[in-house]
């Protein structure tokens, strides 16, 4: 369950948008609803809110995953995302992640110099810190999502073809890419959703079957919405919906 939260917080940086206009602005809101077969497993939600670093207006999004239910007396996760991030350039200065899954809890905070290409990372469960060097162009987990959803190369892409990015997630750089497999109309909530289909690598073992064992469905308008995502793991799989939404640059296309 925690290792799906991450994902559907993750993720989401595969949404992107063709245009000069940028595909979201503050007050943007999304609700995932996270189910495991027909049992209601738990949410996740994003967010974009208006926040002040060193006297420049930013963008400070809020990502949020949390069991509900049954599913939290059998395994409770709390999980809080933060990034705050420039509203020209996507490029983060700051991020914080505050966990609790099993009992398994963190507490970090990362300081970006985008100049020198550095991290800071406080980390107050263990009362320390350490600056990390890191790649140019560098992105957070949750500043990602909003970076990509800006990108000017969806519509040259063919089915096969790949896309990474550089992401900073627990002290180290991850490489994240993605392959492209085409369009496709889905039945959602929300009525007929024409949709572009990503399949990103993740590492095989314990809980994916294979490294395609992901798909991700976005929606093919103006805004690249994150829709659905599907994970087949070793044992099961769990499948994520857009539940609920608001604040979008443009209304979600969607045949009734």
């Amino acid at each position: 369950m925690k290792k799906f939260i991450l994902i559907i917080l993750a993720l989401t940086t595969l949404a992107f948008d063709t245009q000069k206009v940028d595909a979201f602005d503050t007050g943007e809101y999304f609700k995932f609803r996270i189910h495991y077969g027909i049992v209601n497993a738990g949410y996740a939600t994003l967010e974009v809110k208006d926040a002040t670093v060193n006297n420049k207006k930013v963008y400070h999004s809020v990502g949020k995953g949390y069991t509900t239910g049954m599913s939290k007396f059998f395994f409770k996760v709390e999980d809080l995302y933060e990034s705050y991030f420039d509203k020209e350039t996507g490029k983060p200065y700051r991020y914080v992640r505050k966990i609790d899954e099993g009992g398994y809890t963190k507490n970090q905070e990362g300081f970006f110099n985008q100049n020198d290409n550095r991290v800071l990372v406080k980390d107050y469960k263990r009362k320390s810190e350490k600056t990390i060097i890191v790649t140019e162009n560098v992105q957070d987990i949750v500043s990602a999502f909003y970076y990509l959803r800006n990108h000017p190369n969806i519509d040259k892409l063919k089915s096969g073809d790949a896309i990474s990015i550089d992401m900073f997630f627990d002290e180290e750089i991850t490489k994240f890419k993605l392959k492209y497999i085409g369009r496709q109309d889905i039945t959602t909530k929300f009525g007929t959703v024409s949709t572009m289909v990503f399949k990103p690598s993740v590492q095989t073992g314990r809980v994916f079957k294979e490294k395609e064992s992901l798909t991700l469905w976005i929606t093919d308008d103006i805004n690249k919405v994150p829709i659905r995502i599907k994970a087949d793991l070793a044992v099961g799989s769990l499948k994520a919906d857009l539940d609920e939404y608001k604040g979008l640059q443009s209304p979600l296309k969607a045949k009734k």
